[in-house]
């Protein structure tokens, strides 16, 4: 899927309060989980050790660590939206994440992404957006949050 152009701030502007995309799915691997404990020193036996969590873990396997997919915001976001006219955009905040449902290794997710409002800090954009992270053939989400983008346009 080709990302959703946005031309400038002004198209930006007439977002608000609309859902801004979806992006395609990813698969979360074993692998991808085992780099993430190693990057954040987090190596618990619930995420790390296939065999341990499948006799042990109420979840029959490994888990993602819920910071692993919080991680792949940018990845997803920049899969959703092409922000046109942008010197610099910068990771501003999150705001009121809630982990629903783990994300199990070889699990798909995608994101789900609405632009809840956009606030002109005196030339500087702050952008809150609504994200909800899918899992394929599961009613529940991972998690629904808020993230909070500040976006420096050149016009």
């Amino acid at each position: 899927m080709k990302p959703r152009i946005i031309n400038g701030l002004s198209e930006f502007q007439t977002l608000v309060g609309q859902e801004i995309g979806v992006s395609d799915y990813l698969t979360i691997t074993q692998e991808q989980i085992n780099q993430f404990a190693d990057a954040t020193l987090d190596h618990q036996w619930i995420h790390v050790d296939p065999e341990r969590a499948k006799s042990e873990s109420p979840f029959g396997g490994t888990i993602a660590h819920g910071y692993l997919t919080i991680s792949l915001l940018p990845y997803f976001w920049e899969r959703i939206a092409d922000v046109k006219k942008v010197k610099m955009m910068v990771n501003y905040g999150m705001e009121d994440f809630k982990f629903n449902q783990p994300v199990k290794v070889n699990d798909q997710v995608r994101i789900r992404v609405f632009l809840d409002a956009l606030t002109n800090l005196r030339g500087i954009i702050r952008t809150r957006m609504k994200v909800t992270m899918e899992i394929l053939d599961n009613p529940k989400p991972a998690y629904v949050g808020y993230i909070l983008f500040l976006y420096h346009f050149t016009d």
